[in-house]
């Protein structure tokens, strides 16, 4: 199971916690998946004093590690005062740290990104960036403290999967050693196990699970798709080939005349 700033996490599945149609629905969601890590935006617990608390203990009573995120963040200045309330409130050092550089896209702002980082690694924190499948990128992030890598795998919500497959690949080589999440994009169970099979870590799911007709049956569809993409990996596939070959070889055979 994958490894983040020292602690082991039981699934490779990371879970959002928004969008819902119901508490009673996110609760069978994380119970039928598995998940490892509930991600948390700190946004959902603001508008006054004692706002939020059913959530939160209905959070807590999962029993799981938390990952609250800087979800919404335009600017390094918001992100770095938002992981600071969240760390208060959640309790932990472990952050999602989101910069985001375009309102369509939802793409980080690279910049603002690696700047946030640093600020907050010095301040303790243990940040699991949002960041792009840019290879430059990542390696900035990682000088800046950053343990993990959580590129994109399209943009958030969309649901496309994974639009780069080269560049994820080429990422993934790039760093072999560090933990990689494919975070955002993700629209079924089989980009999941795509994911899997190019050697990534974990995933982060919320709208592709919340948004489904069933969101509980979709979360353990995403689960079983994890299990099924790393197997294959580990099991070190097949090339792909251009010709054909039998599977039956043809010396030996009987010749009918």
């Amino acid at each position: 199971m994958p490894e983040f700033y020292g602690t082991h996490v039981a699934s490779r599945l990371m879970l959002g916690t928004a969008q819902y149609p119901s508490p009673r629905v996110l609760e069978d969601a994380f119970r039928r998946s598995g998940a490892g890590i509930a991600t948390v935006s700190l946004r959902r617990e603001a508008g006054g004093e004692g706002a939020g608390t059913a959530f939160w203990e209905m959070i807590r009573a999962l029993g799981l590690p938390v990952l609250p995120n800087t979800a919404g963040c335009h600017s390094v200045r918001e992100a770095v005062t938002t992981a600071h309330m969240a760390r208060e409130l959640f309790d932990t050092d472990w952050i999602k740290l989101e910069v985001i550089g375009h309102a369509d896209t939802l793409q980080p702002d690279p910049f603002g990104l690696v700047e946030a980082a640093r600020i907050l690694t010095e301040d303790g924190f243990r940040v699991f960036p949002y960041t792009t499948e840019d290879g430059v990128l990542g390696g900035r992030l990682l000088e800046a403290g950053c343990e993990v890598l959580m590129p994109w795998g399209a943009p958030i919500g969309t649901g496309r999967g994974l639009n780069n497959v080269y560049g994820l690949r080429t990422l993934r080589a790039q760093f072999p050693d560090v933990p990689m999440v494919i975070d955002a994009g993700l629209g079924l169970p089989s980009h999941a196990a795509q994911a899997m099979e190019l050697g990534f870590d974990a995933v982060l799911l919320n709208t592709a699970v919340a948004r489904a007709g069933d969101p509980a049956a979709m979360a353990e569809g995403f689960a079983r798709a994890l299990e099924a993409g790393r197997l294959a990996r580990e099991a070190d596939p097949m090339e792909p080939r251009d010709m054909a070959a039998p599977s039956t070889p043809v010396l030996g055979l009987a010749v009918l005349g």
